[in-house]
C-alpha cells in the first residue's frame, strides 16, 4: 500500500513538473527539483502513519434457544439476585445477568491496575491504531450493533443509528484527528524576573477510571468513556446500567477486541453490573482515580458523596429541562425544516435524550403557527419496535408521567395528543407510552420544571416577543444542560438568548449539533457539574501538572538567593526593601517605577 502510495505521488508530481517550462523553470534545474521532491516523498512514507485498521471479530451475544415473552417483565424477580434481562419493546426475555459482588469489583479494579501500567507508556500513535481498528469495526457491524441495543433498550433502528452509531464513529474519529492536540505538552508563557525558566503543562493519565452510565443508549454511554480513557492513556471500570445489562458484555468486547487486536491486554477495560446497594464500593474505591456518573439528581448525591469518602473527582452530567426557543424571525421558508428538527429532538429515543427537547418555547407571534403544524404531525407518529416511536425502559415513570400531564390540564394547558400509557395490540407487554403533544403550559406547571425524559412534547408561549421575557421561561427551571435558538441571522434577540441562557450547550438554529462535533458535554445548575467530550473531557482525565525549568542551565543560569534575603536574615529592614524592589522590577507599571526598583536592589545589595 506504501509503494502504490508513492508511486501515485510522484506520478502526480511528475504531471505537475510538466508545466515548469511553461513557467520558465530551466531544463537543467528540474533533476534538482526532482531529487528535492523524491526526498520529501520519502519523508512522507517513513513519517506518515499506516492508517490501515486491522480487523477482528467479536461474538454476537447470546439469544434464548426459545422465544419467551414474560407475563410481567421486570429486571428483579422474587427470590433471585440475578438481573432478569428483557427487551422493553416486546417483553421478550434475554438472558440472566449474574451482578458483580463487591470482591468482583476489586478484581476488575486490579485487573484494569495491571494492564494500566503497560498502557500508560504507549504512544498517541499506538492508541490511534487501536481506535481505528475499533473505527472499523462500528463500520462494519453497525446492523448488529444496533439490532442488538433496540433489543436492549426499546428503541427503533433508525434511533439506534443516529444515537448509537453515529454519535461513537464521530467521538472515534475527533480523537483520532484531535486527540493528541490535546493531550500534547503546551507553552506557557514566563514574566520578566522568571524570564529563564521554560514552563509547560503535561497531561498524564490518572490510573483507572470509571464510569457510571445510564441505559439511554447502552452502546454509546458504554463506549464514549472507553474511548476517552483509551486514549488518555488510562484503564477503565464502567458500571453498565441493570437495565441493558443483556447487551454490555458484547459493547464491552468491542472496545476489547481492537486492544487484543494490536497486541494489548484486554484487561484494560472491565465492565460491572450490579445492584445499587453494591456500586458505592465502587464509587468509593481507593483504586480509582477519576468518576464519570451520568444519571440522575438522587443518584447523583449518593455518588458524589461515596466519592468524596476517598477524594475521587466526578463529572456529573444530570439531565436537564432543555428549551427550544423559537422567535418570529424564523422565516417561513425555514418553518417546515425546524419542524422537522423539533420533532426529532422531542421524540428521538422516545423521548429518553439527556439533550432531548423538553420545552419549546415561543414568541407570541409565531407560537399559534407551531401549534396547528405541530398537531398533526405528533398524531401521526406510530409506536412499536419497527415504527416511528420504540418503547420506553420500563414503565415505571408512567404513573408519574400521567400525574404530570394531568396536573398541567387542570392548571389550563390543552392536551391534543396522547397524555396516556399505550398498549400495543402486537406486543401487550412492551413499555410504551403514547406521544403526547400538550399546549399553553404556563412556568408554574411541574411539568414545566421536571424532566420527563418520555415523548412528551410541552408548547409554551412566552409573555411578549423581548428576549427579557423569553429567557425568563428557558431559565426558570432548576436546570441547565443543552438548549437551542433558532431565529433569523440578523435578529439582536438571537445573541441575546445565547449569551442569556444558562446551559452548558446552545445550538443555533439546530439541535444537538455541539454534541455531533465533539464539544464539551456538560451543565451547570441541576443539570451538574464538569465537562466530558472534546479537549476538557480528555484533560479531565489526566494529571495536569505543570513543569517549571532551567530554561538556560547549560550556561548555568539558574535561581540564586541574593545575600541579603538568605537565612539567617541579618537585617530585616534593608532585606525588605531589597525584596520590594525586586517587584518593582518585575511589575512597575511604567519605566520610571521599574528604574526605582533597581536602584533599591542596588542600594540594599
Amino acid at each position: 500500500m506504501a509503494r502504490e502510495a508513492a508511486w501515485s505521488l510522484l506520478e502526480q508530481l511528475r504531471v505537475a513538473t510538466q508545466s515548469f517550462e511553461l513557467i520558465g523553470v530551466p531544463e537543467h534545474v528540474w533533476p534538482y527539483v526532482w531529487t528535492a521532491l523524491g526526498v520529501l516523498v520519502v519523508c512522507y512514507l517513513a513519517l506518515r502513519e499506516d492508517d490501515r485498521p486491522i480487523r477482528y471479530t467479536v461474538p454476537s451475544p447470546k439469544m434464548p434457544d426459545q422465544v419467551e415473552i414474560l407475563d410481567e417483565p421486570s429486571i428483579k424477580v422474587a427470590g433471585s439476585t440475578a438481573v432478569h434481562c428483557y427487551a422493553p419493546a416486546t417483553g421478550q426475555f434475554l438472558g440472566l445477568v449474574n451482578p458483580s459482588t463487591p470482591n468482583a469489583i476489586d478484581r476488575a479494579v486490579e485487573q484494569a491496575q495491571a494492564a494500566q501500567t503497560k498502557w500508560a507508556a504507549t504512544s498517541f500513535r499506538q492508541r490511534r491504531a487501536v481506535l481505528r481498528s475499533m473505527l472499523q469495526y462500528v463500520l462494519d457491524n453497525q446492523e448488529e450493533i444496533c439490532r442488538v441495543s433496540c433489543l436492549d433498550s426499546g428503541k427503533t433502528m433508525v434511533d439506534a443509528q443516529l444515537g448509537e452509531v453515529l454519535v461513537t464513529v464521530e467521538k472515534l474519529q475527533w480523537t483520532i484527528a484531535h486527540g493528541e492536540k490535546a493531550l500534547r505538552p503546551s507553552r506557557r508563557p514566563t514574566n520578566l524576573l522568571m524570564a529563564y525558566k521554560r514552563n509547560t503543562v503535561h497531561y498524564e493519565p490518572l490510573g483507572v477510571v470509571a464510569a457510571l452510565v445510564s441505559w439511554n443508549y447502552p452502546f454509546h454511554n458504554l463506549i464514549g468513556p472507553v474511548i476517552s480513557a483509551l486514549f488518555s492513556g488510562n484503564g477503565i471500570v464502567v458500571k453498565v446500567s441493570e437495565q441493558t445489562a443483556w447487551s454490555s458484555s458484547y459493547f464491552t468486547n468491542i472496545a476489547r477486541g481492537a486492544l487484543v487486536a494490536h497486541g494489548h491486554d484486554p484487561a484494560l477495560i472491565q465492565t460491572v453490573v450490579c445492584w445499587p446497594q453494591t456500586a458505592n464500593h465502587l464509587t468509593s474505591h481507593p483504586g480509582i482515580s477519576h468518576i464519570t456518573f451520568i444519571g440522575s439528581r438522587p443518584v447523583c448525591h449518593k455518588v458524589a458523596a461515596s466519592a468524596a469518602k476517598a477524594l475521587i473527582p466526578v463529572v456529573a452530567e444530570l439531565g436537564g429541562k432543555d428549551a427550544s426557543i423559537v422567535l418570529d424571525s424564523v422565516s417561513k421558508r425555514d418553518l417546515p425544516r425546524v419542524i422537522e428538527i423539533l420533532m426529532r429532538g422531542s421524540f428521538q429515543a422516545s423521548g429518553q435524550n439527556c439533550i432531548g427537547i423538553e420545552r419549546i418555547i415561543a414568541t407570541p407571534a409565531i407560537y399559534p403557527q407551531l401549534v396547528s403544524l405541530l398537531e398533526p404531525r405528533v398524531r401521526a407518529l406510530r409506536l412499536g419496535p419497527t415504527a416511528d416511536v420504540g418503547a420506553m425502559i420500563s414503565s415505571a415513570s408512567f404513573d408519574r408521567l400521567e400525574a404530570l400531564i394531568a396536573d398541567a390540564v387542570q392548571q389550563g394547558a390543552r392536551l391534543l395528543v396522547g397524555g396516556a400509557r399505550f398498549t400495543h395490540p402486537d406486543h401487550p407487554r412492551g413499555h410504551y407510552f403514547a406521544p403526547t403533544l400538550l399546549a399553553d403550559v404556563t412556568p408554574d406547571m411541574a411539568i414545566a420544571r421536571e424532566e420527563c425524559f418520555a415523548p412528551i412534547m410541552v408548547l409554551m408561549r412566552a409573555p411578549d416577543a423581548s428576549a427579557d421575557a423569553v429567557l425568563a421561561v428557558a431559565n426558570a427551571p432548576h436546570f441547565g444542560l443543552g438548549s437551542s435558538v433558532f431565529g433569523a441571522e440578523s435578529d439582536p434577540r438571537l445573541a441575546a438568548l445565547v449569551r442569556g441562557i444558562k446551559a452548558g450547550m446552545v445550538a443555533v438554529n439546530d439541535f444537538g449539533a455541539t454534541y455531533a462535533v465533539q464539544l464539551p458535554f456538560g451543565g451547570v445548575s441541576g443539570s451538574g457539574y464538569g465537562r466530558f467530550a472534546g479537549e476538557e473531557g480528555l484533560r479531565g482525565l489526566c494529571n495536569v501538572k505543570a513543569v517549571c525549568e532551567d530554561r538556560f542551565a547549560w550556561l548555568g543560569v539558574r535561581t540564586a538567593i541574593p545575600p541579603p534575603i538568605r537565612y539567617p536574615v541579618l537585617d530585616q529592614e534593608r532585606s525588605w526593601r531589597f525584596a520590594r524592589g525586586v517587584v518593582e522590577v518585575g511589575y512597575g507599571m511604567d519605566i520610571a517605577r521599574k528604574l526605582r526598583g533597581v536602584l533599591g536592589i542596588v542600594k540594599n545589595s
